[in-house]
């Protein structure tokens, strides 16, 4: 059986980026055992023949015990066949889920699949999305497609990979650092170093089973200890991109924190969440928090979203590192963030002057209809 909600992992990345030999490398970890993989790709898998036992109605056996299955139809059909299969026992053990989306998929709406429907978000959880960046083609891929900026920006780990073909190490230097301006949430992984195996690459959610503790940092993809003030990315000139034609998309990208000390009514939170996902929803890429909630600030309330779908909020049983306050971090594509910093101020009620107060809006005859 499973312990539900069982975690999710998204790999992503372009086409050409290696995800099908990584996975073959992985599918040999023992950390994968009890791991069904979804392929939700155009064409032939070429899964490793001789890691396949047994094949049948689209799930292939592995013989480590893990599945491996070709979506033909919609995500959210095999997800739930795998839920059924493990409630009527034709499955024994599910462990993870790790569903590799087609390299010009735009990694939103695998998300929000999940996400959105009521059953399968009792079944799973996100864990994280795994994005792979062929260190050779990477910087004119992410020049070329916005898309691959929306997967490198929403990944909370990105694995270079073909690293060994670089010939010059200046250009690899210049694609990481553009990386980590792009997310500098993410942990920036090697495909090729030995130590990225399937626990490196896993496991990026909030709550670990392994250690059964909470690591807030970590998961918000901020480094322990810095200033909690206004640290934003990608809005200022390095210099450094003239001989890049400007990284035409980069800029449009940007990471922020919005904190707040103290407890935040939850009423306020769910109002300012609703009102930013309304007006700005497709530019929100992701967002992740913990917040402390006035109702029960013992107990922080965790939230996860991805463009307009929000992950029903999680309660943690208690704070993992002794520092409570809201603190949300949203990953951003063309969205005003001065907007964004405003409309939070007003809801945490931080006065600055003209912007409403949140008593302003809500009680005012004009406001938009159903945001009382």
């Amino acid at each position: 059986m499973a312990s539900f909600p069982i975690p999710v992992s998204v790999l992503t990345g372009f086409l050409g980026a290696g995800k099908t030999t990584l996975l073959n490398r992985l599918l040999k970890d023992p950390t994968l055992a009890d791991t069904a993989v979804i392929i939700n790709e155009f064409g032939e898998v070429a899964i490793d023949h001789l890691l396949v036992e047994q094949a049948s109605d689209g799930i292939i056996q592995l013989s480590d015990g893990c599945l491996c299955c070709t979506v033909r139809g919609e995500l959210v059909d095999t997800l739930a066949d795998l839920v059924d299969r493990l409630q009527t026992g034709r499955i024994a053990k599910l462990a993870r889920v790790v569903v590799e989306t087609t390299g010009l998929a735009d990694p939103a709406p695998v998300l929000q699949s999940i996400m959105a429907h009521p059953a399968l978000v009792q079944a799973f959880r996100l864990d994280g999305v795994i994005t792979l960046v062929d260190a050779v083609n990477g910087n004119a891929t992410l020049d070329a497609h916005v898309e691959a900026l929306k997967q490198a920006a929403v990944a909370d780990r990105i694995v270079l990979t073909k690293t060994d073909l670089m010939t010059e190490s200046g250009d690899l230097d210049a694609l990481r650092t553009r990386l980590r301006q792009i997310n500098p949430g993410a942990a920036l992984l090697e495909a090729g170093d030995r130590s990225t195996g399937a626990a490196a690459l896993f496991d990026c959610g909030l709550y670990n089973p392994a250690t059964k503790s909470a690591d807030v940092q970590r998961w918000l993809g901020e480094e322990a200890g810095h200033d909690h003030g206004d640290h934003h990315h990608g809005d200022h000139d390095h210099g450094d991109h003239d001989h890049h034609h400007g990284h035409r998309h980069d800029s449009r990208v940007r990471s922020y924190s919005l904190v707040h000390d103290g407890p935040v009514p939850f009423s306020a939170i769910e109002m300012f969440l609703d009102l930013l996902r309304s007006t700005h929803g497709e530019r929100l890429l992701r967002m992740k928090g913990v917040i402390e909630l006035q109702e029960d600030p013992s107990r922080p309330l965790v939230v996860h979203g991805v463009q307009k779908i929000l992950h029903p909020p999680a309660r943690l049983p208690s704070w993992p590192d002794g520092q409570r306050g809201t603190r949300l971090v949203l990953i951003t594509l063309d969205m005003p963030e001065d907007y964004v910093r405003r409309l939070f101020a007003a809801f945490t009620n931080r006065p600055s002057i003209d912007t409403p107060d949140r008593a302003a809006l809500e009680d005012n005859p004009l406001a938009i209809a159903g945001r009382r």
